[in-house]
Order: C-alpha cells, then structure tokens, then sequence
C-alpha cells in the first residue's frame, strides 16, 4: 500500500514522511524510521516518540488524521531507536488488546536484517539466553541465566563479507535488546552498536587507497546500530487471515551492503537472500 503521513515535533522542530505499508480499518503498519522512539523514553518522557506523536496528530486533526477518519491509535510492539522497519498499530482498543494477546503469545513471527562484525561456524544457529536489565547500566541489557527472561533467536546467514556478515534474525520472543544481546552473547555484534561493542563501518577500512579530503571528517556508512525490521506475518485479529508486511530495505543499509560486496568480496549466499533480491543494491 502507498501513501504516507506527516509528523512533526514543534518541540525539536524535527519533521518525518513516514511511508504506510498497510492498512485496513482495524490496522495500520508503518515503515517507522530510524532514530525515532517508537514509545516514550522512561528515563527522557520528552523525548519525540510515534506514540505521542500520533496522538498528537489525531487530537489536532491534522490532513491525513481527517481524510482517512482515524480517532486512536496504539502500537502493539516496540522497536529501539535505530531500528527501522516494520512497526504495527491498531485503530480501535479491541484490536489493540487482540493484537497484545498475539504477541504476548510469540506467534507472530518477526523478521530482521542485521549486518554484523565477524563470520558465524553455522550457515544457521539458535541463541536460547535469559535476559534481563543490567543492575547499574542504565538502559542496557544483560545475558542473566539466574534472574533473566527468557528469550530465544534463530538466526540464518544471508551473505558473507571479509569481516562481515548480513544475517536474517528470527526472535522467538520480544525482550528488550534481544537481538543485540543475543549477538554480543556469540561475539557477533551489530555494525555501529556501541552500546554492545560494535564498530562503525568506514568505507576507509574497506576501500584500498582511500583518500579524504583534508580537513573533512569520515562519516560511517550507518550512523546507527545496523537492524531493520523487515517483515511481520501474523493472523489478523480480526479478520483471522494470514497477513504478511515487509518493510523495503533502508538506504544507509542498501549503500552499506553495496560497498561491502564491492571492496569486502561476496563470500557466499545462502538462499534466504535472494527471497528480498528485489530490495538489495544493483
């Protein structure tokens, strides 16, 4: 489905178009952007996030809020700051507490992308670890075998790079950070997550001969922790029909894979990759 909506915040004169990727009269899936919370901050409720945005647009009855007769809506799951992709909303309370109940029950199956430093043993694995907030880091997450949650993640490799690789991640479970732990867990951090030991990733550590301009500064090709969310399929709550929505690959991580393959070599592709080959860099 095409079309957008507009959001602004007049308090950091910040502005997003944010794409729609499907919508029905009970749902409403969005393609939310990186660098926007999906939820108030617990630690900064200031902080310009979907939620409050949203409702903000609604109680103002902005353009797109009026034409499409929209009165509430509420997301029914949460993806971090710097994770772009798919984000799911409900249009009507019933549908939000039909869709907390699908998710409280992990049937929903989500699908990542995540470009990470180092090369796993397996073309797939499986991370199975109880995780729980750090006692004196605030806002991180921990592997806590005593006292965690538990939470498990599939993981399947989509290409290998010199140094890197892009992997298609499946969380069984929806805890905090979990895909990011879980990856520091086996030494496989994401690309530009400083939070849990990734490094940027700088076209002069992949690129032979690589020469900046004097006095410019070298900026990483993702200036942000490298995961998209890129698919959701569920049963709707309502209708009870099987529905499916992707989330197009971001640019920073269409530009990031297109210099890998260039200067980093194309190790090998398994044949989860070619399932988004419409998506990738030409």
């Amino acid at each position: 489905m095409s079309g957008f909506i507009k959001l602004s915040s007049g308090t950091t004169k910040e502005y997003w178009e944010i794409p729609i990727l499907f919508q029905d009269e009970h749902l409403l899936a969005l393609d939310k952007p990186s660098r926007l919370l999906s939820s108030p901050d617990r630690y900064d409720p200031q902080r310009p996030n979907l939620t409050r945005l949203l409702q903000d647009a609604i109680r103002r009855g902005v353009p797109w809020v009026r034409e499409q007769g929209i009165t509430y809506l509420a997301n029914a799951h949460r993806l971090d700051f710097e994770t772009s992709g798919v984000i799911l909303l409900a249009k009507d309370k019933p549908t939000l507490v039909a869709l907390a109940n699908l998710f409280g029950s992990e049937k929903p199956l989500k699908t990542y992308l995540a470009l990470v430093h180092g090369r796993p043993a397996q073309g797939e694995f499986e991370v199975e670890s109880k995780l729980g907030f750090h006692p004196t880091k605030v806002g991180q997450v921990r592997v806590d075998p005593k006292r965690g949650k538990k939470a498990r993640t599939h993981f399947e490799v989509m290409e290998e790079f010199r140094g890197y690789t892009l992997l298609q991640c499946r969380p069984a479970t929806g805890r905090t950070h979990q895909i990011r732990v879980h990856l520091q867990s086996v030494q496989l951090p994401l690309v530009g997550d400083s939070l849990y030991g990734g490094r940027p990733l700088l076209l002069s550590n992949l690129k032979t001969n690589y020469h900046l301009k004097e006095g410019a500064e070298e900026k990483p090709l993702m200036q942000r922790a490298a995961l998209h969310a890129a698919a959701l399929c569920l049963v709707h709550p309502v209708h009870g029909n099987s529905l499916t929505v992707s989330a197009p690959w971001p640019k920073d991580l269409l530009v990031a894979v297109k210099y890998l393959r260039r200067y980093a070599g194309q190790q090998g592709t398994s044949t989860g990759a070619r399932a988004g080959a419409r998506d990738e860099p030409r």
